[in-house]
């Protein structure tokens, strides 16, 4: 039957409507695959920076470990259910109220105690004129009653360099001067400190100052010597002076440092990387190593020592403190390394596992108590806050023992079984300081043997920190025998502030004393930074 114009028309229509529905789901087809590569873009763009204000953070931000929001109520925490039902174990420790802890703006120091230690002169004061200095009532001249600081200055003296000439004396004898063998005494004097050399104790004492306290590297030093005093004084004239002064003069106390360190419990380490170009069989790119072994928190005079060492091999902390006694007890990292301490008791470092976790809370997370990586910070913060009480309240090492046992144990207890029921993402930042958590779980108790065993090894980091700040200066060391000269003077430099010295004093007098490999025991104790006789003539005034 023959269609009509209308029937094939509706049949048209049918079929482009048909053509327009396909291409309607087509495109709304298109634009859900958009959409979700939109929100997958957005979701890999907050990733990124994400990562990039993690980055900025370390490279720029605050190296606190603290939060910047506090947390209300954070010392309750385990005492609290968690928003989403899952709870922690309940831990009924004694309850230590450690108040808050207030910002108050110390008084502002007086000038007497501020300048109390420099030397002070009078300037009196001569600017009115005889007019002004008579009576306006009746013009008699007035007398002076009294007097009054009216200001204060601080006036500095630029550092001088002053030549010295050691005038040595010949003596002929009188009687025998016109016989065949004429008679002749020449006086000699001290031998230099360094041979062929007009460096002075004063002068090698702050110029190794200056590179390894204020971190001026010689070339520095050299420009600046030559701005202020019009001297030339190259910069490798200077590093010949601190390896000989080292190889001759520090040596001997270095050897005592260590002799000393090893009888003592308590001890701590760390290593950090340095670049030494002119090693025998080595790149001049390859990674070397500062060894930093220490006294720990035992109330003796601290002891640092620094060693260069070739590789981050574990056998240098082995053969460092190889006439120890077993038993010892030592602070350090996470690093396997020390491992090869076999008779040693290893503490943790809560302060590297609390760092982990802190570098795994997300960004706007930090009030999220229900996020793993805050309720890991907050497991090792409570621990801390315990520690810091502990130090307020003045206890002894035997109290801070038995407090510890009471409050910390249930504390650490809690945190391993709840680190064994986490689950993360391998790869990302919560899954690392799980990691590490565990690993450190065979040293975690073990400062709760001993009330001089410390929580972390803060000490060390510290200790190790005038490396890190020096070598982004320096940058790196030439030769051995410039990288072991540098940590024996590290040595004596940091051991010397921690007893509380002025360091360039102290350095300026072990030259003048001048110590030898046959000084006994007795004698270099004599001349060691906790001496009686060294405090009293280089302790620091400031």
């Amino acid at each position: 039957m023959p269609r009509s114009a209308k029937d094939i028309q509706l049949i048209e229509l049918k079929d482009t409507i048909s053509k327009l529905n396909e291409l309607i789901l087509s495109q709304t087809r298109t634009m859900d695959s958009l959409q979700k590569t939109i929100e997958n873009l957005r979701q890999e763009l907050g990733n990124k920076q994400a990562e990039v204000d993690y980055l900025k953070a370390k490279l720029f931000g605050s190296s606190s470990e603290k939060l910047k929001a506090p947390f209300p109520g954070q010392m309750n925490l385990f005492a609290e259910e968690l928003p989403d039902d899952r709870t922690l174990k309940i831990i009924e420790p004694e309850i230590i109220d450690v108040a808050a802890h207030k910002r108050e703006r110390k008084p502002k120091a007086t000038y007497e105690e501020m300048f109390e230690h420099l030397p002070r002169r009078e300037v009196l004061l001569d600017s009115l004129t005889d007019g002004e200095k008579s009576c306006p009532v009746c013009g008699t001249p007035m007398v002076p009653i009294g007097t009054e600081i009216a200001r204060t200055e601080l006036v500095f003296h630029p550092a001088v360099l002053e030549r010295v000439d050691y005038m040595a004396t010949t003596y002929e004898c009188p009687d025998c001067k016109d016989s065949l063998e004429p008679q002749f005494v020449k006086e000699e004097g001290d031998v230099p400190l360094v041979p062929h050399s007009y460096v002075s104790s004063g002068l090698a004492a702050h110029v190794m100052y200056g590179k390894f306290i204020n971190a001026l590297p010689y070339y520095r030093q050299e420009k600046d010597f030559e701005n202020q005093f019009g001297v030339k004084i190259g910069r490798g004239t200077m590093a010949h002076w601190t390896i000989y002064c080292a190889q001759n003069y520090f040596s001997p106390m270095i050897g005592y440092f260590h002799r000393q360190l090893v009888k003592r419990k308590y001890v701590a380490g760390d290593e950090t990387p340095i670049q030494v170009l002119k090693e025998a069989g080595r790149r001049a790119q390859s990674k070397s190593y500062v060894w930093l072994f220490r006294s720990g928190d035992d109330g003796l005079s601290p002891i640092i020592v620094y060693q260069y060492h070739p590789t981050r091999n574990g056998d240098a902390a082995a053969k460092f403190f190889a006439g120890s006694e077993p038993g010892t007890y030592i602070n350090v990292d996470g690093y396997a390394g020390y491992n090869k301490l076999k008779d040693f008791k290893r503490c943790c470092c809560y302060a590297h596992i609390r760092r982990y976790f802190l570098e795994a809370i997300p960004k706007g997370k930090e009030k999220d108590y229900t996020d793993p990586a805050v309720q890991g910070f907050l497991y090792c913060n409570k621990l801390f806050e315990y520690e810091r009480s502990y130090r307020e309240k003045g206890l002894s090492y035997r109290q801070i023992y038995n407090r510890r046992l009471k409050d910390q144990k249930p504390v650490i207890e809690a945190f391993m079984a709840w680190i064994d029921k986490q689950k993360a993402p391998n790869g990302n930042r919560l899954a690392r300081a799980l990691t590490y958590a565990g690993n450190q779980r065979p040293y975690m108790m073990t400062y709760l043997e001993d009330g001089h065993c410390s929580i972390s090894n803060n000490l060390s980091e510290n200790s190790i920190r005038p490396i890190t700040v020096g070598r982004r200066n320096w940058l790196f060391c030439d030769t051995t025998d410039g990288a072991d000269a540098s940590m024996m003077v590290y040595s004596l430099l940091e051991t010397a502030r921690a007893n509380g010295l002025n360091p360039q004093k102290y350095l300026e007098y072990l030259l003048e004393a001048r110590p030898n490999k046959n000084m006994s025991d007795g004698e270099l104790e004599n001349i060691a930074p906790w001496s009686p006789k060294v405090q009293a003539c280089c302790v620091n005034k400031s």
